[in-house]
């Protein structure tokens, strides 16, 4: 683990908590409780690459089409919104959250991506958001690229095998049925395209603390993350104790 020690933040300043880590690490899980936990706005950022997507197959634009692609990304309107604890995603006012999750925008969401007009659209929306109010945001380049000066920056990974097996059981829940060593070969696949692009590739960011969920819980990665916000911008006790203590990420 690498150690931290960020700066305190003025009054003023929102705070900002940036995880990032490769797909089925167990960053969405963490991040919703630690915005839950501390009152601040969870920002899934791969959601909002994921309603591009979908846009472009829905308004059948050839992904490979970088031009059209661009064009879009440009003029599409991406917000999230949080209710009951759980986030909607809207793509030009269309509530697109029960369509990003299929394995067809999974598997364009990445090289859609790697295009430098779309990150950089997608970035300068997240960094509205940031600057408008306390978040946790989640993706891949946060620490590195959308919040480069998020005084808590956090890296979460776990094996390959132990994310590919809760893809699966995410997957099921969802009533979708797909084979283990499929999903694997898939997420092998995004690692190395994510890892690998020129832009904006995943990696951790520097003075980020590095964490592994395949030995820890959910409450585990939590509560650390909770004890390095309160290291930044002290937090009630009962806000703290608001993390829950579930089982693995």
């Amino acid at each position: 683990m690498t150690p931290l020690s960020p700066p305190r933040l003025p009054a003023s300043a929102p705070l900002q908590i940036a995880i990032d880590g490769p797909a089925g690490a167990g960053k969405s899980t963490v991040a919703r409780q630690v915005a839950r936990a501390l009152g601040l706005t969870y920002i899934d950022t791969g959601a909002m690459y994921r309603a591009l997507a979908w846009v472009v197959l829905a308004r059948g634009v050839a992904p490979d089409d970088e031009a059209a692609v661009c064009r879009l990304a440009q003029t599409v309107a991406v917000h999230l919104e949080t209710r009951g604890g759980d986030t909607q995603v809207y793509a030009d006012g269309q509530d697109v959250t029960p369509f990003i999750r299929t394995p067809e925008i999974s598997n364009l969401t990445s090289p859609l991506s790697a295009i430098p007009c779309v990150r950089a659209r997608m970035v300068a929306l997240q960094q509205a958001m940031a600057a408008r109010q306390g978040v946790v945001m989640e993706g891949r380049d946060i620490g590195t690229v959308v919040l480069p000066d998020a005084p808590i920056k956090v890296f979460l990974t776990a094996s390959l095998a132990r994310r590919a097996e809760r893809r699966l059981l995410e997957l099921e829940e969802r009533g979708t049925l797909r084979p283990l060593d499929e999903l694997t070969r898939e997420i092998a696949a995004r690692d190395a395209r994510d890892g690998g692009r020129d832009i904006a590739p995943m990696r951790p960011a520097p003075g980020a603390v590095i964490l592994d969920s395949d030995t820890l819980t959910v409450g585990d990665v939590v509560a650390r993350i909770l004890q390095l916000a309160r290291e930044v911008d002290p937090v009630s006790p009962a806000s703290a104790a608001r993390a829950p203590q579930e089982r693995g990420v």
